[in-house]
């Protein structure tokens, strides 16, 4: 019996050393294009999934909402050698308009992150029964369908297959004091995401929605009381910290190359435990 163990271990320890299991390269983005959707400022998700996935190689076409946001963005975007879009999901031609920039310079996309969301204020500030049908409707066109969307436009141009990455958050699974409005429409994000991965995994793309815990960006400035959420998840994590803006573009771009090959589905938590023990 000893024996029979030991040749099992010699011969898991082989497959294990193999280079095929093991190449570094498998974790790199080199050679891969991407496209990066919702960089506001340098404290945007979408900015750290972008400066981190071009560090790793790949070469990136970003958007950003309008000139506005633009003159914050491309400061940070051109030194590095990243081309920036305006895209206003919400405009007609806009999202095709991104895409086929991204498509004419690459030829192809092989990931795609989404990191946008919007609801008008005085429906994220209100209580979800007070919700007007023309916010909720805006809230989940802009954070939710506006993936599905891009997701159309994209899969036509990922021959090799890829990933399609969006942001959700814990509120999607349990019921957050003042996030509102935007818990149902991130719980149907996540819903979606399943959905998308059961109808793309036959050509080989691979959907997650990747859930950060709370930390500092533009849009979370619109939620009310953001502060004390902040020091609630802080007080559960196990990690008794919050996560970084590093951290969430880690799993991102994990989650991008073909390290995570054999991954689709899943919403992917990076919030220091705090879902495990809420």
């Amino acid at each position: 019996m000893l024996a029979q163990t030991c040749a099992a271990f010699s011969s898991s320890s082989n497959f294990l050393h193999s280079s095929t299991m093991i190449s570094p390269s498998l974790f790199s983005l080199a050679g891969k294009k991407g496209l990066v959707l919702g960089i506001a400022n340098d404290r945007s998700i979408a900015w750290g999934c972008t400066s981190l996935a071009r560090a790793l190689g790949a070469d990136i076409v970003a958007a950003c909402l309008n000139d506005k946001a633009r003159k914050w963005v491309e400061p940070l975007t051109s030194p590095i050698g990243v081309d920036l879009v305006n895209c206003n999901v919400e405009e007609p031609g806009q999202l095709e308009a991104l895409v086929q920039h991204a498509v004419d310079k690459f030829g192809k996309l092989d990931f795609v992150i989404h990191s946008i969301a919007w609801a008008p204020l005085e429906d994220l500030h209100g209580d979800v029964v007070d919700s007007s049908r023309e916010g909720f409707a805006r809230a989940m066109s802009v954070s939710c369908h506006s993936f599905a969307e891009l997701a159309k436009l994209c899969v036509l141009h990922m021959p090799e297959g890829g990933s399609l990455l969006s942001m959700s958050y814990l509120g999607a699974d349990e019921a957050v004091p003042n996030y509102g409005v935007m818990g149902p429409v991130k719980a149907a994000l996540e819903s979606m995401v399943r959905y998308m991965a059961m109808e793309l995994g036959p050509k080989n793309i691979r959907v997650h929605a990747v859930s950060p815990g709370p930390i500092l960006t533009r849009a979370a400035s619109g939620i009310a009381y953001f502060d004390e959420l902040m020091a609630t998840a802080q007080a559960k994590a196990p990690l008794q910290r919050l996560v970084t803006l590093e951290e969430i573009a880690q799993l991102s771009a994990f989650l991008c190359s073909d390290a995570a090959s054999g991954m689709t589905g899943q919403t992917i938590y990076v919030d220091g435990g705090v879902h495990a023990v809420d």
